[in-house]
C-alpha cells in the first residue's frame, strides 16, 4: 500500500530492504509513543531495530523524514483495518456496532489507547512540519465513516436529515476521547460508553423498513 500521507516508500527497495525499513518504522513508532519525539534519538532506534547508523541514515536521512514515514506507516495500519471486509464499508448500523464491540472487547485498548491518536499527541507538540500529514490521516479515517453513512443514506437506511460529515466527526471524536479517558483510568468503560452514546445518536436517524414500505404503497395524492 502506498504511504497514506504522501511519504512514499523509496523506489527499488529489495524485499530485505523493505523489511528493514518496516522494522525501523515499527520501532520508531514505539519509541516516539513511549519517549516522545525529542527524547527519541538515532542510537536508541538503531539498537531497537538492530540496524547500523548507515542503514538508518540511508532510509531516513533526517528526523523529519523519519517522523513523516512513521505517520504514514501508522496511518496505513489503522486505515487498512477500517477499510477491511470486517466492517462491510460501514454500510449499516450493525457494522458500527461491531466496530465499537471490537475495541470495547480488545483487552489492551485501555492500556494502549489509539495508536494513531497517541502518536499524533506526541508529534503535534514538536516544531516539525508534519501537521498537514497528521490532518490528512485523520481526515481519511473520518471519511471512511462519512462514506459509509452516505451510503446508508442513499439506501434509505438513515434519514436525509442526517449530516454524514457531522456524524463521522462525532464517531471519530468519541473514539479518540474515549480512548484517552480509558487509558488514563486504565478501564475500558469510558471508551465503551462514548462509542455506545455516539452510535445511539446515529441510530436516532435510522429509518424503519416498515415505514419505507408504507410510504411506497401509499397512493398518490389526487
Amino acid at each position: 500500500m502506498e504511504a497514506t500521507t504522501g511519504t512514499r516508500v523509496p523506489h527499488k527497495l529489495t524485499d530485505k530492504g523493505q523489511a528493514t525499513r518496516a522494522r525501523i518504522l515499527e520501532h520508531a513508532a514505539e519509541l516516539i509513543y513511549t519517549k516522545g519525539v525529542h527524547a527519541t534519538n538515532n542510537e536508541q532506534l538503531r539498537r531497537a531495530a538492530g540496524v547500523s547508523g548507515s542503514q538508518l541514515n540511508h532510509y531516513f536521512p533526517t528526523k523529519e523524514s523519519l517522523v513523516l514515514a512513521v505517520i504514514a506507516w501508522q496511518a496505513d495500519r489503522v486505515l487498512a483495518f477500517h477499510r477491511g471486509e470486517r466492517f462491510a464499508s460501514f454500510g449499516d448500523l450493525d457494522a458500527f456496532r461491531e466496530w465499537a464491540d471490537f475495541y470495547a472487547g480488545y483487552e489492551r485498548a485501555y492500556q494502549e489507547g489509539c495508536s494513531l491518536g497517541s502518536l499524533a499527541s506526541e508529534i503535534i507538540k514538536t516544531d516539525l512540519d508534519v501537521h498537514d500529514e497528521l490532518a490528512s490521516a485523520f481526515d481519511q479515517w473520518r471519511d471512511i465513516f462519512r462514506d459509509g453513512l452516505q451510503h446508508m443514506q442513499r439506501l434509505g437506511r438513515i434519514s436525509t436529515d442526517a449530516d454524514p460529515t457531522q456524524l463521522a466527526n462525532l464517531l471519530l471524536s468519541a473514539f479518540q476521547g474515549g480512548s484517552l479517558l480509558a487509558q488514563v483510568a486504565r478501564d475500558i468503560t469510558p471508551l465503551r460508553d462514548a462509542l455506545q452514546a455516539a452510535i445511539d445518536y446515529v441510530q436516532t436517524f435510522a429509518r424503519s423498513p416498515e415505514v419505507d414500505v408504507l410510504q411506497v404503497r401509499q397512493p398518490p395524492t389526487v
